[in-house]
């Protein structure tokens, strides 16, 4: 089993940086296994009980967030002009390294995974795995059938790139302005800019899947948690390398 540094295990759980960490270290206030070690290079492994002052670290190999995203950010990890969606992580999530999972546009809402695991963020991310993602989407216009076959034709965008064909329903007859799309790409604006070479315009959108794993309903708008075990299974159900 892989062993790492304490100074690098209090740090990576966002307990602060490399220097914060060493000082509490050397003043005796972290212990492995109930022993006091005030060696900031002593080597622990995930099966090792780590404690800080009074706190038993619950430490993962990698760490699984879902935020339901606020309309009011950018998905990016910072920018000197913009509100991101770090903004509405508490400290201790900041410092642990987390980052966001491909994009959703600004005005977007709905699910964003957060995570530590390069591996698995690639697989979700890479165009050649496509995973599908889901969106609710009021339009500006009814949504017919034309549209739907235009969607699984694929659509020329305003930049000229032929959308992979999609998938696009009415839920409801009688609520012909609201829509679900599936999408297995995730092109700049991509779904606005489909409906907007159909001559409509989305007023909302906001994502509720991610390949299996579903946003969470109870989560207010700019809300986020960590993943149960059993999303973190849905999670990881069909990526090869750490299944």
């Amino acid at each position: 089993m892989a062993k790492d540094r304490l100074d690098k295990v209090l740090g990576n759980y966002g307990l602060g940086t490399r220097s914060d960490v060493k000082k509490e270290i050397y003043q005796g206030n972290v212990k492995v296994n109930g022993v006091v070690i005030k060696d900031p290079g002593f080597k622990v492994s995930l099966s090792d009980s780590v404690t800080y002052y009074e706190e038993t670290l619950v430490r993962k190999e990698f760490y699984y967030f879902m935020m339901n995203k606020a309309p009011d950010c950018i998905t990016a990890t910072e920018d000197p002009r913009e509100k991101t969606v770090m903004d509405y992580l508490s400290e201790r999530h900041r410092n642990m390294n987390l980052f966001p999972v491909g994009r959703l546009d600004k005005e977007t809402e709905g699910l964003l995974l957060f995570t530590t695991d390069g591996t698995l963020a690639h697989y979700y991310t890479s165009p050649k795995h496509f995973v599908e993602k889901e969106y609710y989407a009021e339009i500006s216009e009814p949504v017919t059938s034309e549209d739907i076959s235009k969607f699984e034709s694929g659509i020329e965008l305003d930049d000229g790139y032929k959308t992979l064909p999609a998938r696009l329903a009415v839920p409801d007859p009688a609520m012909p302005h609201i829509a679900t799309v599936w999408l297995k790409e995730g092109k700049y604006r991509q779904i606005r800019r489909m409906f907007q070479s159909l001559g409509k315009e989305v007023l909302y959108l906001k994502r509720m899947k991610m390949g299996n794993l579903e946003l969470d309903q109870k989560l207010e708008v700019g809300s986020y948690r960590e993943l149960t075990q059993e999303e973190e299974k849905i999670l990881k159900m069909k990526v090869p390398i750490i299944q």
